[in-house]
This record gives C-alpha cells, sequence and structure tokens, in this order.
C-alpha cells in the first residue's frame, strides 16, 4: 500500500517508519506506524478502513496521535526584541504569532526563516509585504514600530481534497489565473494527491542590526544532520521555550489540517512527542547534543509535533549551506 492509500482511510492522519510498541514496551521491530485520530474497536470501523496487521511483510502499529494541525498562534519571548534572536514571536501582519526560527544566508545575504503559514499566510501574502516581530497577536499599545523584515520568499503549500471532475479542474484553473493576473502566489491543487515537502518562508530584514544569529536557550545552530528513529532533540519556541523530545517517526506522510482549506499531505516528515503548543510554528529542532538542524516544525497538537527535513528546506529555498 502507499501512504496515500492509508490516508485515504477514515481516522487515518499519519504514517511513517518507526519500531512496534507493544504494551508500552519498545519491541525494536520494524513497524509502519500509522497514526489515528482517535482509536476505535474493529466493530465501529468499515472494512475498508480497518489497517493490515502487515504490509509486505512488515508489522503495522497503530497509535492515537489526534487530529494534526498548524501550529501558529507565556513569557518574555512574546516582548520586541532588537536585536531579534531565533524563538521569539514573529509574524506575517495579518496573522496571530509564530517563531522566528533563526537567521539563514542565500548568496551571502541574511534572511530570517520561518513557516510559510508564520510569513506568508498561507499563501495568502504578497512579496514585500510586513513582518512583524512581535507578531501581531503579542503587539501591545504601548510598543513603538514593530515591523522587522518583508516577506521575500515562500514556498507555496498545495492544497488537497478539491474534486478533479472537468468542471472542477476548470474552476481551479481559473482561480490560479487570477491569483496570477493580481500578483497572488495562492495556487489551488485540483488533485488529492497533491503532496508538500516543506511548510518554509524567507524574510528580508530591514536592517542586519535587527537580527542576531543566535536562537535564545540554544545558542547557534552547527551544521545539518538527518533525523533517525531514537534521535534525542530540542527545540525553542515562541510558546513553550525550551523542550526536549525524541524523534519517533521518519519518512512521514501527514495530513494536516488547514485553517481556511480542508487539509494538505505533507510527506517526508517526521515526528517527536508532545514538545509544542500553538504559537511555535517556525522553531527549529536541533540535535541535543551538537545543536546540528534537523527540521522546522510547522504543525502537531497535544501528543504529536511535526517537522520539515532542514535539508528540504535548505534545498527548497536554495539557502547557503553552513
Amino acid at each position: 500500500m502507499r501512504e496515500q492509500d492509508f490516508l485515504k482511510k477514515a481516522n487515518v492522519v499519519l504514517v511513517g517508519k518507526g519500531q512496534k510498541i507493544t504494551g508500552g514496551v519498545n519491541t525494536g521491530r520494524e513497524a509502519i506506524v500509522i497514526g489515528v485520530m482517535k482509536k476505535l474497536p474493529l466493530s465501529a470501523l468499515r472494512r475498508q478502513d480497518v489497517v493490515p496487521s502487515k504490509v509486505r511483510g512488515i508489522e503495522t502499529d497503530v497509535i492515537e496521535v489526534g487530529r494534526i494541525r498548524l501550529l501558529a498562534a507565556a513569557n518574555n519571548r512574546a516582548d520586541k526584541w532588537r536585536p531579534a534572536p531565533g524563538g521569539v514571536s514573529i509574524g506575517h501582519r495579518d496573522i496571530t504569532a509564530g517563531t522566528l526560527g533563526m537567521l539563514v544566508t542565500r548568496g551571502g545575504e541574511q534572511y530570517i526563516l520561518s513557516n510559510n503559514h508564520i510569513l506568508a499566510n498561507c499563501n495568502q501574502a504578497e512579496l514585500g509585504d510586513p513582518i512583524m516581530q512581535p507578531g501581531p497577536f503579542d503587539i501591545t499599545p504601548e510598543m513603538d514600530a514593530c515591523e522587522i523584515a518583508k516577506l521575500a520568499q515562500f514556498i507555496p503549500i498545495v492544497l488537497a481534497g478539491a474534486s478533479s471532475c472537468m468542471v472542477a479542474r476548470f474552476i481551479i484553473s481559473s482561480l490560479n489565473f487570477l491569483a496570477k493576473t493580481f500578483h497572488r502566489r495562492t495556487r489551488f491543487a485540483a488533485f488529492v494527491e497533491g503532496k508538500n515537502l516543506v511548510d518554509c518562508a524567507l524574510a528580508k530584514p530591514n536592517t542586519n542590526r535587527d537580527v542576531v544569529d543566535d536562537i535564545l536557550e540554544l545558542g547557534k545552530v552547527d551544521g545539518i544532520a538527518d533525523p533517525n528513529v531514537g534521535m534525542l532533540v530540542k527545540k525553542s519556541g515562541r510558546s513553550s521555550g525550551l523542550t526536549y523530545g525524541e524523534v519517533i517517526i521518519v519518512d512521514a506522510t501527514v495530513k494536516v489540517a488547514m485553517d481556511r482549506f480542508e487539509f494538505a499531505i505533507f510527506c517526508n516528515q517526521f515526528t517527536m512527542g508532545p514538545m509544542s503548543q500553538p504559537g511555535d510554528s517556525g522553531s527549529i529542532i536541533v540535535t541535543r547534543a551538537d545543536n546540528k538542524a534537523l527540521g522546522l516544525l510547522f504543525a502537531g497538537n497535544d501528543t504529536t509535533t511535526i517537522a520539515n527535513r532542514f535539508s528540504d528546506v535548505v534545498s527548497a529555498l536554495e539557502l547557503d549551506r553552513r
């Protein structure tokens, strides 16, 4: 079965590689991990929604993870910071607030890295739009001008769930034509198979004096690594601050509920346990031992944290490698 076949089953929101857990004990055996919104008895499921015990000879392990959602929105991380480090509040002028991930470079120039849904308002923004620090939700009347940067680039999120019939294709094609005509970056997808690798965007600081290449309570990122099951990690985010976790699933395909649209499918993701809260989107997941960047946090819930692979973010945005 393909990942998409699992995600078509009612209740399934995540598919990836992990290890079989039996009676709360990790057996160490390779398993295909299936995340469901809620574990249900077989009698409550339709035949086509039952997860098989094995796929191509590999065991499956069904775990309850709840509904996966974007983590866009407390402490002084919600304050105005100048210079602003990673791990503090930031956001497009039309959202609530998320997390400033870190400073990155492209062609030798500095940019702020965070999510599309934090800096580009889920495809709805235009290049050059103001980026606020703190994010709009955290701005208080006594703060002076809070604009810190302007939107420079974002990777559009391909939205899934629309019909693939000819009429729907015509409507979607017309919408995309209008979006292009009015210089919008929004793009609508006609096929449920549409996939995403990343939820990421860049903002160009108005002045480099307003930002600092450091992440609050973490320090500097020192290179990039690939996530593996069992790897110990940490992150610094606007809402929950400095938290720790462990990589549970890799190569995950995830169905993520969107604020304005039905859902989007992300592949090649990795997951941790509960180490984030709304407002932590944009945080950088790093190795606990040596601060190597593993991923860009963008979604989750009370039990699960989801991140893009950092190497995919670097490739998508054509960043300079550290």
